[in-house]
């Protein structure tokens, strides 16, 4: 075999390899997309009842590869807690919103999102209390969904916290936390994403790199059916 025929049948068989790389990683990226997890029926006055946690870390339990991204986690039907960041709710409904908080402050750079927009009545309950906004320096996260208007701040637990969550799946009942809760009206059927605007991505660049920029951690989308 020539030279020149080696060549050709070495760079034959590494554009070969790197092919079937490629079609390993974009078959990998396209099942990696995170479940979309149902929110449960409202049984008084109907609609649909949400129930989220927002984690410091995420934990080799849910994510191997980045445990020590912040992330959201969603309750299923049966009770237990799911990595996902894609919901799913009924049209033309209600959709009250428990949210346990575990992580701690981080502060807004926009206080504009420090208010309670696009929920009932313009108002969130944190720990029991009816607020229309938090200060901005207490916010951790947000629940955010642009589309339908809605934005909801969540205030941080208190930096010297005696009993944080050090990994998901946190409980309420035995890690510091901050309860909120909320209820949003929504319209017609679709897809709408929804996001954290506090850039709490701690080691990346203005901290929005990583979670915040991979569904399945800051950001998801609900499915309105």
């Amino acid at each position: 075999m020539g030279l020149l025929a080696k060549k050709l049948l070495g760079v034959s068989t590494a554009v070969a390899v790197l092919g079937v790389l490629i079609g390993f990683y974009v078959a990998s990226w396209a099942t990696s997309f995170p479940k979309s997890v149902p929110a449960t029926s409202a049984p008084a006055g109907g609609g649909a009842n949400l129930t989220l946690e927002t984690v410091a870390a995420i934990g080799k339990k849910f994510s191997p590869t980045h445990p020590a991204w912040v992330s959201y986690l969603v309750k299923s039907p049966q009770g237990q807690w799911v990595h996902s960041t894609e919901f799913r709710v009924p049209a033309n409904s209600i959709v009250h919103v428990t949210l346990y908080q575990f992580d701690s402050a981080t502060g807004l750079r926009n206080e504009f999102l420090s208010q309670a927009q696009g929920t009932i009545g313009g108002t969130e309950t944190v720990d029991g209390k009816t607020v229309n906004a938090i200060e901005p320096e207490e916010a951790s996260h947000t629940f955010a969904v642009p589309e339908l208007g809605v934005f909801v701040p969540l205030p941080g637990i208190p930096e010297g916290a005696k009993h944080p969550c050090e990994e998901a799946p946190c409980e309420p009942a035995s890690s510091d936390h901050r309860t909120v809760t909320f209820s949003f009206r929504t319209g017609r059927k679709g897809r709408y994403r929804w996001q954290c605007f506090v850039p709490c991505a701690a080691g990346w660049i203005n901290g929005n790199g990583g979670p915040m920029q991979t569904l399945g951690y800051m950001g998801g989308f609900i499915d309105v059916v």
